[in-house]
């Protein structure tokens, strides 16, 4: 697939309100002549790409509005030198992060480099230091930073712009990876290196269109700039119900019910909530999970961040986007809704070689160091700690069709060494129903219809 490479202004203009972009000044640095090493040509080389480009370095900051919502923009100009990251850049790059924290705006870059500037050597690598510690000093103040990879996303860049921000969103086709193609072997899948393959790998959490990218990022910022609830979020209404709207008379009536393949999964409860949601993929260590959901949206006007089990066997990935989607949230102030529905953890050898006994802690350890509110419903099945993971303590809610049990009552009965015809009589004793979990404090209540 081929991509345009718009110019650094171009693309500005391509996701901003009409007038609505303010360059930021820049810093002023004296520089002796061909750069710090005194490399041979550098100043020509500089002087050939301003005459090209327009510019008078690889990157141009500003202030603009997006969708209405005001934000600090840093574009990179991959005509000159690549786009490459020299002192310059690093000089006008901790300006827009320092601007961004002093007016209390989300950052958006728009990035398009192959990494860091041969002519000034290790000097130009030490900007990635600059960069790192730019970025953590907005994450710790509480910002969004959002990412747009445009082709190519190589480098440092890549590693500490791209692949640092809070939201990762990718054009289609963009060349996207830590090794630039000049530099990779020779026999490395070319799908590795691209938005698309990045976004199968778990570490870019959307494809967006050229066409689309305006609104989405408006979407994005409109969520994050949305007032939060200092309160725990109000659970969903259960989509779902009973026979005759009585509580489930037995243990295994409940397990038949939360079973029922008609039974309304996460998305349909997510679509009912959410008047918008924006999804966020991967655990950024080479995973995506199918069955779990996961991102922000807005429910009447407030920002709410959602991770959603779909009712599979959940993978050590989904775990870890959960963790990481918590901890953002956490980090925003923004409440958290979680929804249970699993018959437990992902118990096959690839979830033990992806460190499922890990992914499941670091869950379990997001949601008990979280400082906002978080609200659980479960709407299926909650088989265990893999389910238990995801539930909030003294905030767990749960619908007529769900059931909740330290393991799958089958289960328990082979533990117990029981015969599978007590699978059954098993889950009366292990008292599962909803009206148990309520009864013996697990849940504050069983959720009703809207």
């Amino acid at each position: 697939m081929t991509t345009t490479r718009l110019s650094a202004r171009a693309a500005i203009a391509s996701v901003t309100d009409p007038g609505g972009f303010t360059e930021l000044p820049v810093p002023h640095r004296d520089c002796a002549p061909d750069g710090p090493l005194a490399w041979a040509g550098y100043d020509d080389s500089r002087a050939r790409a301003t005459a090209r480009t327009g510019e008078e370095e690889s990157v141009v900051t500003g202030t603009a509005l997006i969708g209405g919502h005001p934000a600090t923009v840093i574009s990179f100009e991959f005509g000159f030198l690549g786009g490459s990251l020299g002192e310059r850049t690093g000089d006008r790059l901790e300006a827009a992060y320092t601007h961004a924290r002093e007016h209390r705006l989300p950052l958006v870059s728009l990035i398009a480099t192959g990494g860091s500037r041969m002519q000034e050597g290790m000097l130009a690598l030490t900007q990635l230091q600059r960069v790192a510690r730019q970025s953590a000093l907005t994450r710790a103040a509480g910002l969004p930073q959002i990412a747009v990879l445009r082709d190519p996303t190589t480098g440092g860049g890549w590693a500490t712009l791209g692949a640092g921000a809070d939201v990762v969103l990718a054009l289609p086709g963009a060349q996207v990876g830590f090794a630039g193609s000049r530099v990779r072997p020779a026999d490395a899948d070319p799908a590795a290196y691209t938005a698309e393959g990045q976004y199968a790998a778990g570490h870019v959490d959307a494809v967006v269109p050229p066409a689309a990218l305006p609104a989405t990022l408006a979407d994005w910022l409109r969520v994050l700039a949305a007032p939060r609830s200092a309160e725990p979020v109000a659970p969903p209404a259960a989509l779902g119900g009973v026979p005759g709207g009585l509580p489930p008379k037995t243990g295994w009536d409940a397990v038949r019910l939360a079973r029922h393949p008609d039974r309304p999964r996460a998305e349909a409860y997510l679509d009912a909530y959410f008047g918008l949601r924006l999804p966020l993929s991967g655990d950024r260590a080479g995973g995506t999970d199918p069955g779990m959901l996961c991102g922000f949206g807005l429910r009447e006007g407030r920002a709410v961040a959602y991770a959603a089990q779909c009712g599979t066997a959940t993978r050590p990935a989904g775990y870890r986007t959960a963790a990481r989607v918590i901890r953002l949230a956490d980090r925003l102030g923004i409440p958290v809704l979680t929804l249970v529905d699993t018959p437990g953890a992902a118990n096959d050898a690839a979830a033990e070689h992806a460190g499922a006994g890990a992914a499941i802690a670091d869950t379990f350890a997001a949601l008990a160091a979280a400082a906002v509110p978080v609200t659980t419903l479960l709407i299926g099945e909650g088989g265990s700690g893999g389910a238990l993971a995801l539930a909030a303590p003294g905030n767990t809610w749960v619908t007529p069709d769900s059931y909740f049990s330290v393991i799958a009552p089958e289960l328990a009965a082979a533990i117990l060494k029981r015969p599978a015809s007590e699978a059954a009589s098993t889950a009366d004793q292990l008292r599962i129903r909803p009206q148990d979990l309520v009864a013996l404090g697990v849940a504050r209540g069983v959720v009703g219809p809207a």
